[in-house]
């Protein structure tokens, strides 16, 4: 525990470890949003033999099914030998990322300028997100029910956008390198339209717009998510790390989910979940708070034999989890919040946070100890590098994870990710030997886990 994964990995164990990553970069390149997060999922598991749940009318041990949330969720499973109520093996990750959504009503136009007014979504640092190039992707959906997708700003070809900043001789003084919520407005345009009368490059974007079939009313009913453009990259001259927007939390989802793929006729059911809206609080719909888990359970229980409510609940309690979402790595070049002792080093393997929350541990979900002996021994049996971490100093803040919410089952959960430098930035950081480590503990998890 605690050391770095170079020790004993040799030359064929990094070999795997960079072809794995490999997949991993393909992934994370075409999955800027949840949307395309969910379709990348899904092309990944029908691939791998998973059904859609709306198929089955039947389950039977070594049956791999899936099932979407509003496309932006989703619950895959194989099923187990045992009976669903002796508990499940949960692997829980979300795919939703800070970044800045288009407002309802986005266009306007100043100084002969067109810009996209936006409102950032998660935690961000808004100067971050200035003067990088961003890219447009998301839906559009007609008052008829047909819907327009866009990605913009990813090939060669494409336009990028942009948030402008102020150029440091007139910043100084006056604000200190601050930015504001409304001040991260895309500019998208100066070309005007001559024959407008009043708003004339405001007109010319909106001309753009109706020649791909989007009205400036249909941005009401549209989800646009402003991203950094450009793909996965290596990092490091040694080629030792992935550089990527929205490692948070999909460095976590990928691994997960190919461990469930791996995955034959398991003694328990195996979940893999992916969920939206951890970012901002596990809210809504497609977000951890609803309901949509829960039914899923309730629908594989009833398609694997005879429903009842008292199943449900046992199959929930009886339940092991890993909350598989990312923590801090320690940054030498900032080193003032965090802890040398307890924090996650990139290098080290997956890290292992016993209770995230903030200060006194609020928020918290504390993971009893007899499971993390179980996890322990599992780990050690196989030879997986772990870290045992917290994320900063006692009073220096602290995150959220999906952990809390599952715990209210009576399930037992431990928070169990990827370190990442550079955390909520356009663009983060992973080590390849820990993204590696993290997909062999999934694995390990699935199948031995009892």
């Amino acid at each position: 525990m605690n050391k770095s994964v170079y020790e004993k990995y040799d030359d064929k164990k990094i070999q795997l470890a960079n072809e794995f990553c490999e997949g991993y970069k393909t992934f994370i390149t075409n999955s800027k949003t949840e949307r395309e997060a969910i379709i990348e999922t899904v092309k990944l598991a029908e691939k791998n033999g998973f059904k859609n749940i709306n198929t089955v009318k039947k389950l039977k041990a070594g049956d791999k099914i899936y099932a979407i949330n509003m496309d932006k969720a989703v619950v895959l499973a194989v099923i187990g030998k045992e009976p669903i109520e002796k508990g499940l093996n949960i692997v829980g990750s979300h795919i939703d990322s800070p970044r800045l959504d288009l407002k309802p009503t986005p266009i306007y136009e100043d100084s002969e300028q067109c810009l996209l007014d936006t409102h950032y979504y998660g935690g961000i640092k808004k100067y971050q997100w200035t003067a990088t190039p961003l890219a447009l992707h998301g839906i559009v959906v007609k008052k008829d029910g047909n819907k327009i997708k866009l990605s913009l700003g990813e090939n060669e070809d494409d336009p990028v956008f942009g948030i402008t900043d102020l150029l440091p001789h007139l910043d100084k003084d006056k604000r200190n390198e601050v930015v504001t919520g409304e001040e991260l407005n895309l500019l998208v345009g100066l070309i005007p339209d001559k024959k407008a009368k009043k708003e004339k490059v405001k007109e010319n974007i909106l001309k753009i717009l109706k020649s791909m079939n989007i009205e400036e009313d249909d941005l009401f009913s549209a989800e646009i998510e402003c991203v950094p453009a450009g793909k996965a990259r290596d990092f490091g001259l040694d080629k030792s790390m992935i550089m990527a927007y929205g490692q948070d939390d999909k460095v976590c989802a990928y691994p997960s989910l190919v461990a469930l793929f791996n995955q034959k006729t398991p003694n328990k059911t195996c979940i893999c979940l992916l969920v939206d809206k951890e970012e901002i609080g596990s809210v809504g719909a497609t977000g951890m708070e609803s309901m949509f888990f829960e039914n899923i359970i309730a629908d594989i229980i009833s398609l694997a034999g005879d429903y009842s409510d008292i199943k449900l609940r046992h199959a929930l309690s009886n339940s092991k989890m890993l909350s598989s979402d990312v923590t801090a790595a320690f940054d030498p070049n900032r080193p003032s919040p965090f802890n040398k002792n307890t924090d996650a080093f990139l290098g080290r393997g997956i890290a292992f946070c016993k209770y995230t929350g903030s200060r006194g541990k609020s928020g918290a979900s504390d993971a009893n100890p007899e499971y993390i002996a179980h996890l322990r021994k599992i780990l050690d049996e196989e030879d997986i590098s772990f870290q045992a971490t917290e994320m900063g100093k006692v009073e220096a803040g602290g995150g959220g994870t999906i952990a809390y919410i599952m715990a209210k089952y009576d399930m037992d959960v431990i928070d169990a990710g990827v370190p990442v430098l550079s955390m909520h930035a356009p663009w983060e950081i992973t080590a390849k030997v820990d993204i590696y480590e993290t997909y062999r503990c999934y694995d390990a998890f699935y199948s031995k886990m009892d």
